[in-house]
C-alpha cells in the first residue's frame, strides 16, 4: 500500500449539487443532470477504490500511478466539481491536497504532462477558490497554498529547460533534474504547451523565469519552422534537428498551436497570434483537402499519411475562437460522421478508406470533439452541436460504464474495454459536455457580473467570464494576471498609498506586511478592527451599468496523450 492512506478521504458530499437550471429547455435540463450523475459515478468510485494513487483502474476496482503518483484524478477534477456547483467538496478537497500532496519525490515525470494537469490544475484551483468560499490568506490571488504548489512543482520543472536551444527535454526527475541519459527527442507539443500556465504563474507570483523559458522554447519552434512554414513531429531539443519530419494538427503538435492562439489571447500579445496565423496559412496551403486536415512531409508538403487523428477534433474549436466559424462547422460535421459510425473516435481514421488504422482502433473517452461542439454552440446555437452532446452521453454510458466509473475503449470495432479510466475525463469530457448543456454555468459570464478585491496593488476585477481553458480543460481568469502585475520595487510605494487611504477611511489602522522574499503583500490589522478586512475582500458583484468588459468570452482546449508513439513505427 502507498503511504499517504491515512488521508483516503470521506465519502462525496452530494448534498451541494449545483445551479437549479432556469433557462434551460428540458431536454437540455435532463442531458446535464445525466452527465453530473456521470461524473459522481466516476469520481465516487475513484475516492472509494483507486485514491490516492493518480487514477482509477474501473475493471478491477483499484488504482494507479501514470504521470508522477501526485493523486491526479483528484487535482484534475477540482475545478469541475466546482463547475457542477459542488461547493463542499472542492473545499475539502483542498484541504486533503495540501495535506497529502508532495513534489519533492523520486520520480521520472512527463515535463508536458505534469504542467497541463498538476500545475494547471492547481493554478484554476487557486483562483477559484475565493468563488467556492474558500477562505483565502491576504494578497490573494498573488499569494496562496494552492498558488505555492503550483509554483513548487513548476520549479520542479525548470531543469528541463536547461538546453541550448531552450526547448526542454520531455521528462524530468522531480528530485535530481534530468537524468543524464535522458533522450533529447521531444514532440512539438511538449514544447511549445506552457505559456499559459507559465505566463499565469509569472503574472501571479511576479517571478519573471516562468515566462521566459515559455516563451524561449516557443521562438525556438517558430525560428525552427521550414522554409515552407510547417514544423514537424519531433524534434532534438540540443541540436534542433527535426526527427520526425511529419506535419500536422494532430498528435505531438496540437497543443503547440493551442497555446499560440491562447497565450495572445491570455496576454493579450500580437507576436504569438501573429506565428499562429502564418501557420494557419502554411497549414490550409499544404495539408487541408475537402475540409479534412492530412499529415505532410514538412519540408516538401507532399501526404505522407491521409489519416484523421481523434486529437485533432480540437482544431474547430480552434477556428471558432479566432473567428473562422464557416470552416469550422464543415470540418466539424466531417469529424462528427466519423463519431456516428463508430460511436466514438478511434485514434487514427484512414480517410480513403473510411475505416480505421490497425492498432489505432481506441477511444480513451477523449474530449476534443465534445469540447469543439461546446465552443460552435456558444458561437451559432446550431441544435446539430447539442446533437453530437446527446450522442456522447449515450455513447459513453453504452459502451463504456462498468460498475466502478467508466473504462477505455480498447476497440471501437467490437467495443472491447481497456482497465484504465484517464484522468482528463473528470477533468475535460465530463466537464465540456456538462458546459454543452449548462448555458447558464458562471464559466459562460460574458462580463456583465464580475467580483472587485483589493490587493497591494489597487483593485482587482475578477470572475468576469472570458476564461482561457489550459490543454486540460483547467479555467484560468485573465483578469487576474492583472492583479499582481506591478513589479517588484513598485510593491511598496503602492502599499504605502493603500495605507494612507485606509487610516483617512477609517480611524483604525490598517497595515500590510512586507514579505520581502517572495514579493507578496500580506495583509494584517488590528485585531479590533474586523470592519478593515471587509474593505479589503469586498465581494462587489453587480450588473454593470457600463459596456461589457472587453475579456474574450471563449477558450479552446486539446489535449496531447502520448509522449513519442505516435510517429515512430510504420503503422
Amino acid at each position: 500500500p502507498r503511504a499517504g492512506r491515512g488521508f483516503l478521504p470521506v465519502s462525496t458530499e452530494r448534498a451541494v449539487r449545483g445551479p437549479s437550471g432556469a433557462g434551460l429547455s428540458a431536454p437540455c435540463l435532463c442531458r446535464r443532470e445525466r452527465v453530473r450523475a456521470m461524473f459522481y459515478h466516476a469520481y465516487e468510485h475513484y475516492l472509494e477504490s483507486a485514491f490516492p494513487y493518480d487514477e482509477l483502474r474501473p475493471l478491477t476496482c483499484d488504482g494507479q500511478d501514470t504521470w508522477g503518483s501526485f493523486s491526479l484524478t483528484l487535482i484534475d477534477a477540482l475545478d469541475t466539481l466546482l463547475i457542477l456547483g459542488n461547493v463542499s467538496e472542492f473545499q475539502r478537497v483542498v484541504n486533503v491536497l495540501q495535506e497529502g500532496v508532495d513534489f519533492d519525490i523520486d520520480v521520472n515525470a512527463s515535463v508536458f504532462e505534469t504542467n497541463i494537469r498538476v500545475v494547471g490544475g492547481l493554478l484554476s484551483a487557486h483562483l477559484l477558490s475565493r468563488k467556492a468560499g474558500v477562505e483565502v490568506e491576504a494578497g490573494w490571488p498573488c499569494s496562496g497554498p494552492l498558488l505555492r504548489m503550483a509554483e513548487e512543482a513548476a520549479r520542479k520543472l525548470l531543469p528541463a529547460f536547461q538546453t541550448p536551444t531552450g526547448m526542454p527535454y520531455g521528462t524530468v526527475n522531480l528530485l535530481h533534474g534530468v537524468n543524464p541519459g535522458e533522450t533529447p527527442v521531444t514532440c512539438t507539443a511538449g514544447i511549445g504547451t506552457f505559456i499559459v500556465e507559465f505566463a499565469t504563474l509569472s503574472h501571479l507570483t511576479g517571478d519573471p523565469v516562468f515566462e521566459d523559458v515559455a516563451r524561449k522554447a516557443l521562438k525556438a519552434l517558430w525560428k525552427n519552422r521550414s522554409d515552407i512554414g510547417l514544423v514537424g513531429n519531433h524534434i532534438d531539443v540540443v541540436t534542433a534537428k527535426w526527427v520526425a519530419q511529419d506535419a500536422g494538427i494532430g498528435a505531438g503538435v496540437d497543443s503547440y498551436f493551442e497555446y499560440l492562439v491562447k497565450g495572445a489571447i491570455l496576454l493579450q500579445d500580437k507576436e504569438l497570434m501573429s506565428m499562429f496565423l502564418e501557420y494557419n496559412k502554411a497549414i490550409k496551403n499544404y495539408t487541408k483537402f475537402d475540409d479534412w486536415y492530412l499529415w505532410v512531409q514538412m519540408y516538401k508538403g507532399t501526404v505522407s499519411m491521409p489519416v484523421f487523428q481523434s486529437l485533432e477534433a480540437y482544431w474547430p474549436g480552434l477556428q471558432s475562437l479566432i473567428g473562422d466559424v464557416d470552416n469550422a462547422m464543415r470540418t466539424f460535421l466531417n469529424y462528427y460522421t466519423v463519431w456516428k459510425q463508430f460511436g466514438g473516435l478511434p485514434e487514427f481514421y484512414n480517410i480513403p478508406q473510411g475505416y480505421t488504422v490497425d492498432k489505432r482502433e481506441g477511444y480513451p473517452l477523449r474530449p476534443e470533439l465534445i469540447e469543439s461542439a461546446m465552443y460552435l454552440y456558444r458561437a451559432t446555437r446550431d441544435p446539430t452541436l447539442l446533437e453530437l452532446g446527446r450522442d456522447a452521453v449515450e455513447s459513453i454510458e453504452k459502451i463504456s460504464k462498468v460498475d466502478c466509473g467508466f473504462a477505455t475503449i480498447k476497440d471501437l470495432r467490437d467495443h472491447r474495454l481497456d482497465n484504465r479510466m484517464e484522468s482528463f475525463f473528470l477533468a475535460e469530457t465530463v466537464k465540456y459536455l456538462y458546459l454543452l448543456f449548462d448555458p447558464d454555468n458562471f464559466i459562460h459570464n460574458d462580463g456583465s457580473d464580475f467580483d472587485v478585491v483589493v490587493t497591494p496593488f489597487g483593485e482587482c476585477v475578477l470572475n468576469a467570464g472570458g476564461y482561457i481553458f489550459n490543454t486540460e480543460a483547467h479555467p484560468i481568469d485573465p483578469a487576474a494576471l492583472h492583479c499582481c502585475r506591478k513589479r517588484k520595487e513598485e510593491q511598496w510605494e503602492v502599499e504605502d498609498l493603500m495605507q494612507e487611504f485606509y487610516s483617512q477611511k477609517k480611524t483604525k489602522k490598517f497595515t500590510l506586511k512586507r514579505a520581502p522574499d517572495q514579493g507578496e503583500g500580506e495583509s494584517t490589522k488590528d485585531p479590533e478592527d474586523a470592519s478593515s478586512e471587509k474593505a479589503g475582500e469586498k465581494r462587489n458583484s453587480k450588473k454593470s451599468s457600463h459596456s461589457l468588459l472587453s475579456c474574450p468570452s471563449q477558450s479552446f482546449n486539446s489535449k496531447l496523450a502520448v509522449l513519442g508513439q505516435v510517429f515512430l513505427d510504420n503503422t
